[in-house]
């Protein structure tokens, strides 16, 4: 009797503890554990947000609760409109996937582009690696000395397609500023742009990071075959000092409104955001983890030898910035549409 006493107790001290430990279980690191995690990258490979997103991907698996097993996917297209309707219509919404692509896929809905089917306030903002500044950066066969000669020359830049920011932000300055900037569409990517400035076939690129350009097209610059002749985006570089800004050159208040639509995404230069309809703890543990990682030494040693730079942002905060975005007086919405056409 005294045996089957001691058997009971002893199972229900077994219980008890078992009960209690699945009660203490972390559940998103029980989500997370052996399970694969995907980066989606709406650009093709060798570009500054696939350099960005695979040092990401090295890295972030570290700060998940479970230690997902990270890969880095490439779907390129439609300058990152194919990669937004992707992972905001078929992506798995379990916090599985997240996604990066060019800051501009953020505004094409508000645009009026029919392609971009999706609605970027139900996105879950996960964070950004950058603030982005943009620029626009010449061989010295297109013989531009200051933003005057953009406005008396024409030179010939690559873009990928007239929605992508290559292609928009060389319309932009033409139609706002007056320059004079000949588009060829159709390459695959700044990659294939960086390709073309080589063969000769282009002068070279407006509307590229300057982080990508001195990461990705680093013997070019460093060798002289390209500079950077302008900034065209919000933030005034240090290491740009005496590079003419866009900035300098605005007149009035409307068309820096116009200017700030068409490049002021730029800020979230490598912004990565999930699907909507991800479960709220796994949520806010993605968007620590992200922050976590951007103050990590080894993601930051990883980065300097690739030469790209960390400024990050929290999901919040690259919330609150898209919001500004969409509040833009409807008339100058409609401005911007007609200059982009």
């Amino acid at each position: 009797m005294a045996n089957a006493q001691q058997t009971v107790v002893a199972a229900v001290a077994a219980a008890a503890c078992f009960g209690s430990s699945v009660a203490g279980a972390d559940p998103v690191a029980e989500f997370y554990k052996g399970r694969t995690f995907t980066i989606l990258v709406g650009q093709e490979p060798g570009t500054g947000y696939d350099i960005y997103g695979r040092v990401l991907a090295r890295h972030l698996g570290r700060h998940i609760a479970g230690n997902p097993t990270i890969v880095v996917q490439n779907m390129p297209g439609a300058s990152g409109i194919n990669a937004g309707n992707w992972l905001y219509s078929i992506a798995a919404k379990d916090g599985t996937v997240i996604g990066t692509f060019t800051p501009n896929v953020i505004v094409e809905p508000l645009l009026g582009n029919a392609m971009a089917k999706y609605d970027p306030a139900r996105f879950l903002w996960v964070g950004n690696m950058e603030e982005g500044a943009s620029v626009c950066a010449l061989t010295p066969a297109a013989g531009v000395t200051s933003f005057e000669d953009l406005r008396s020359k024409e030179v010939i830049v690559g873009a990928t397609g007239p929605t992508g920011p290559l292609g928009q932000a060389a319309r932009a300055l033409n139609s706002i500023m007056g320059t004079k900037f000949k588009i060829i569409y159709g390459y695959k990517g700044s990659a294939s742009v960086k390709l073309a400035v080589q063969k000769g076939e282009v002068h070279g690129v407006c509307g590229l990071t300057w982080s990508t350009v001195k990461s990705f097209w680093k013997d070019e610059l460093d060798a002289g075959r390209v500079k950077p002749v302008l900034q065209t985006s919000a933030s005034r570089q240090a290491d740009l000092a005496g590079v003419a800004h866009i900035d300098d050159h605005v007149k009035s208040q409307d068309t820096r409104q116009m200017l700030d639509l068409i490049f002021g995404t730029m800020v979230l230069g490598r912004v990565f955001a999930a699907p909507p309809g991800v479960p709220a703890d796994r949520a806010q543990a993605l968007r620590a983890a992200f922050m976590a990682a951007m103050k990590d030494k080894e993601l930051l040693a990883d980065a300097t030898k690739t030469h790209i730079d960390i400024i990050a942002s929290s999901g919040e905060e690259v919330e609150a910035m898209v919001k500004r975005f969409h509040a833009v007086p409807p008339a100058i919405v409609e401005r911007v549409k007609q200059v982009l056409q």
